[in-house]
């Protein structure tokens, strides 16, 4: 095993996980969060990786973006994609000559890392996994799901195949495609549904799950597939999302596909989204903008009309901004403004 450690730049929910399996299974690591407690505790009384999948503890090498020194060839971005200027500003310079950007985010973060370092030194990765950042030091590990790597031009890398190994330590199904931008653009699919269900309360599955509610849902799906057509992007299906059904607004192909997400999230212990986490507990701001608003802009760009996602959008700054309150009535608002 390599003695070059792996740069985990964002050490939450899906950098935490990655961090402690990769460690574990033997391979050098280094963290960089700019949470100083949890930081500290990564590297003094350790970090915990809680949940029914699997319960790990390891004191890992970590630091702030100030502390941090060295350079490093493997590197892997996990903040919120709001947070990808700025993360770069501060990772850039710890980037080695040879050294690469793996995006473990949602969105389409790898177009912004690519204009900033290079398509080149850029690869692509979807990551589906439920995970919640608890506290300083514990992190909730709630469920396996889908995870793929790609480089963005398609091509089969010695260096992919070399991530690929990393993330199989996490996710033994982890896929290694020639396609991350149908999975990119799959996981927005999924992501606007996910949205829609912070508006609420209620789990994922619970918000997702009543008939009445499935109009807004059908309407969000088919906006991002029709965007992805525009690009000439095939969008992939996961872990129940059916991007077919969803672009041809296909009802009943959408009730079989909701229903697969609905009992896929009923198995996890991650029972809301991290953007109602970002909501309700943690009480800022979400990604939001940087999922759900660049798809409304890239629409007004394409010609393509996203009412619904425009709509939503606008109702999680709501939220965000204390003029509403998270309700199943904003669904239902939804549902009106869809029909």
């Amino acid at each position: 095993m390599s003695d070059d450690p792996i740069l985990i730049w964002g050490a939450g929910a899906i950098g935490g996980v990655l961090g402690a399996y990769f460690q574990r299974a033997g391979h050098a690591v280094h963290m960089v969060d700019i949470v100083e407690d949890h930081v500290q505790a990564m590297r003094t009384t350790g970090l915990r990786i809680e949940g029914p999948v699997e319960e790990l503890h390891e004191v890992l090498p970590a630091d702030t973006p100030d502390t941090l020194k060295g350079k490093f060839r493997r590197v892997i971005l996990a903040v919120k994609a709001h947070h990808t200027g700025d993360a770069l500003d501060m990772l850039v310079p710890h980037l080695a000559e040879d050294g690469f950007v793996v995006s473990a985010q949602n969105g389409l973060n790898e177009m912004e890392i690519a204009e900033r370092i290079g398509a080149g030194r850029t690869m692509g990765c979807f990551v589906n996994f439920g995970a919640d950042w608890l506290e300083p030091g514990r992190i909730l590990y709630g469920n396996r799901a889908a995870v793929a790597l790609g480089e963005l031009d398609g091509t089969m890398t010695p260096r992919l195949e070399e991530m690929f190994k990393l993330f199989q330590l996490v996710e033994p199904d982890a896929v290694m495609t020639d396609n991350i931008w149908g999975y990119l653009w799959g996981k927005l699919g999924y992501g606007s549904l996910l949205f829609a269900t912070a508006l609420t309360p209620e789990s994922m599955s619970d918000a997702m799950d009543p008939a009445e509610y499935r109009p807004a849902y059908a309407a969000l799906g088919a906006e991002v597939m029709a965007l992805a057509a525009a690009e000439g992007v095939s969008p992939l299906g996961f872990n129940g999302f059916d991007p077919v059904g969803f672009g041809n607004r296909d009802a009943a192909a959408i009730d079989v596909a909701i229903d697969r997400m609905v009992a896929h999230n009923r198995k996890t212990a991650k029972t809301h989204s991290g953007i109602w986490r970002d909501l309700a507990v943690r009480k800022r701001k979400t990604e939001v903008d940087a999922q759900v608003g660049v798809l409304v802009t890239r629409g007004e760009q394409l010609g393509v009309p996203t009412p619904a996602l425009a709509l939503l959008q606008s109702l999680i700054h709501d939220i965000e901004n204390g003029k509403r309150e998270q309700s199943t009535d904003l669904l239902k608002l939804m549902v009106q403004s869809c029909t």
